[in-house]
């Protein structure tokens, strides 16, 4: 077994309003080896009371599951006896409604673009090597969320 942490910190600002809902939803986001990441709600959940430049969950959650996917890949492949020289992802996660008054992240699309050292794999291999990564993906394992690579 293994322990996770993350530490999350909000305060509420000089002014804000809480009761009414007007106050940022930034905060911090740090994790056990030191690095802090400022946080925040979505601008798409909470609009103007969002700070745009921070990491909302959602970011987070595509993130998780696109370096799980990677790390997982770049596990496989190595067993394959193949060479990675990088490794480029634009994930996109979809949030929708999933029943009234309740929405999810349903979908993450992983759009990897990998760069060779040596011998390039043909289609299928890559095809067979991203499904055992999925497979062996912590986080794919953790969440209900379709997960596809294109």
């Amino acid at each position: 077994m293994a322990l996770y942490t993350a530490d999350v910190s909000w305060e509420l600002q000089s002014g804000a309003d809480f009761l009414k809902g007007r106050y940022s939803r930034g905060h911090r986001v740090s994790f056990d080896g030191g690095t802090t990441v400022p946080g925040s709600a979505s601008p798409h959940v909470v609009g103007k009371w969002a700070v745009e430049a921070a990491v909302d969950p959602e970011e987070m959650l595509v993130a998780a599951i696109s370096a799980c996917h990677m790390l997982s890949f770049l596990h496989v492949v190595r067993l394959a006896g193949f060479t990675v020289a990088a490794y480029r992802d634009h994930a996109e996660g979809v949030m929708e409604a999933i029943a009234p008054g309740r929405e999810a992240v349903t979908k993450v699309v992983l759009h990897p673009e990998i760069e060779w050292i040596g011998t390039v794999p043909e289609k299928e291999m890559l095809e067979a090597w991203h499904h055992k990564a999925h497979e062996g993906c912590f986080i794919a394992n953790s969440v209900k969320t379709e997960i596809t690579v294109a």
